[in-house]
C-alpha cells in the first residue's frame, strides 16, 4: 500500500497547492480538509453527562495516534470532573478544556435564618430582629450598604467581607448581602430568674465566655436542656450565636431552652450576685468539682477550650472547679465539660 508520502508524489497539479497537506485512508477519494469536506469523515469522540465515550467508527481515522491512548487516561480521572451535556474528546494537540467541579457552597435553609438583599435585611434591623452575621461582597460600598453595615455592627452582628462569588454559590440574588439571623428569639436574663421562681426552684444558669464554635454552643445547650437548666446566656461579640449550624447541633433544644445575648458578660454576673446567685467558674487549677458543692442557686462560666475563661471574669466568679484529667490530654472538649458540670449540679440538687 502507497504510503502517504507516494500519494503527495503522485498528485499531477500544482504542487505548491496541494503541499503538506494530509489525506485520510478510508475517505472517498482521499479527499483533503480543504475546500468540499467528505460527508463520512468520522467525527471526534463524544463524552455525555453520564461518562461515557460514544466511537463513531473511531478506528477508519488513523491521523491522530494520540486518541485512543487518551481514552484509557480519560476512563480514569472523568469520576472526579465536572461534566456538561457532553465534552470532546482530546483530539491531539487541540485539548479541550475541562472544568473542575465547583466547592460544594453551603445550603442556604428555608426557615427564614438567612435573609438575602437589601431591603429584607435592613427592615429586620430596623425591627430588632437579632442578626448574627453579615456577609457583604468585597469591595466598595454603596451609601445604601455602608448604611445597613452601619446598622448589623450597632446591633452587634459580625460584618464580614466575602468574595462575590462566595455569595452567588450560597444564594444568586443576593444584591451584594446576605445576613443570617438568630434561629429563635433571645430573651433577657431576668425571664430566666422568674421562670425559676414560677417553678420554685433555685436559679441554674449557663454562662458562656468565648464558645465561639456553633456546634459546641447547641450541644451546650443541649446538654442544659437535659439537666434542666433555665437558661443560657451568651455574650454579643467574640461568641457563636443562634446561626443554623447552632441550631442543628442542639437537636430542637433551642425550642425549650431560653438563651440570652448580652453586650457584657460581666455586668451579668455582678447582677447575679446581687441576687445571691453563686457564680462558678471553671479553670485549671479549680478545686475538683466531683468534691465541689454546686447546690443552691447557682450559674456556670464556661469558657474556650483554648483561653478558658477570661482572667477579669475569672475573677468576678465566687469559686472556681476543675474536672481531674486522667490521662494525657490536658482538658476536655468544651460541651462536654459543660454537660459533665451540669450533672454535677443535678447530683448536688437531688442530695
Amino acid at each position: 500500500m502507497a504510503n502517504d508520502n507516494d500519494r503527495r508524489r503522485s498528485y499531477s497539479g500544482n504542487r505548491t497547492q496541494g503541499a503538506g497537506r494530509r489525506v485520510y485512508p478510508g475517505a472517498a477519494g482521499n479527499a483533503p480538509r480543504v475546500g468540499k469536506i467528505e460527508k463520512n469523515v468520522p467525527r471526534a469522540q463524544q463524552v455525555d453527562a453520564d461518562g461515557e465515550h460514544h466511537e463513531q467508527e473511531a478506528s477508519v481515522y488513523t491521523g491522530n495516534s494520540t486518541l485512543h491512548s487518551s481514552h484509557s487516561t480519560l476512563h480514569s480521572s472523568h469520576s472526579t470532573l465536572h461534566r456538561g451535556p457532553a465534552y470532546r474528546a482530546p483530539t491531539g494537540a487541540r485539548q479541550y478544556k475541562r472544568e473542575d467541579a465547583p466547592e460544594a457552597g453551603e445550603i442556604l435553609p428555608e426557615d427564614g435564618s438567612v435573609l438575602a438583599g437589601r431591603n429584607p435585611i435592613r427592615e429586620a434591623l430596623k425591627a430588632g430582629r437579632p442578626v448574627e452575621k453579615l456577609l457583604v461582597a468585597a469591595g466598595e460600598l454603596s451609601g445604601a450598604a455602608r448604611e445597613i453595615v452601619g446598622m448589623a455592627r450597632q446591633a452587634g452582628a459580625v460584618v464580614q467581607q466575602v468574595d462575590r462569588a462566595r455569595l452567588d454559590q450560597l444564594y444568586p440574588a443576593h444584591q451584594g448581602m446576605l445576613a443570617y439571623v438568630a434561629a429563635v428569639p433571645y430573651v433577657q436574663v431576668e425571664d430566666m430568674l422568674a421562670a425559676a421562681a414560677e417553678k420554685g426552684e433555685d436559679p441554674f444558669l449557663v454562662l458562656l465566655d468565648g464558645i465561639t464554635d456553633p456546634h459546641n454552643l447547641g450541644a451546650i445547650v443541649r446538654s442544659a436542656e437535659c439537666a434542666g437548666a433555665h437558661g443560657v446566656v451568651i455574650p454579643e461579640r467574640r461568641a457563636a450565636g443562634l446561626t443554623p449550624a447552632a441550631a442543628k447541633a442542639a437537636a430542637g433544644a433551642l425550642n425549650h431552652m431560653p438563651v440570652a445575648r448580652v453586650k457584657n458578660l460581666n455586668r451579668v454576673i455582678d447582677e447575679l450576685k446581687a441576687r445571691n446567685v453563686w457564680v462558678i467558674g471553671t479553670a485549671m487549677d479549680g478545686e475538683d468539682a466531683l468534691k465541689a458543692d454546686l447546690s443552691g442557686p447557682v450559674a456556670l462560666v464556661i469558657g474556650s477550650e483554648g483561653e478558658g475563661v477570661a482572667r477579669l471574669t475569672l475573677e468576678k466568679c465566687d469559686r472556681t472547679v476543675s474536672l481531674p484529667m486522667m490521662g494525657s490530654i490536658e482538658s476536655l472538649n468544651a460541651s462536654v465539660a459543660a454537660g459533665i458540670l451540669m450533672y454535677q449540679v443535678v447530683r448536688a440538687r437531688r442530695g
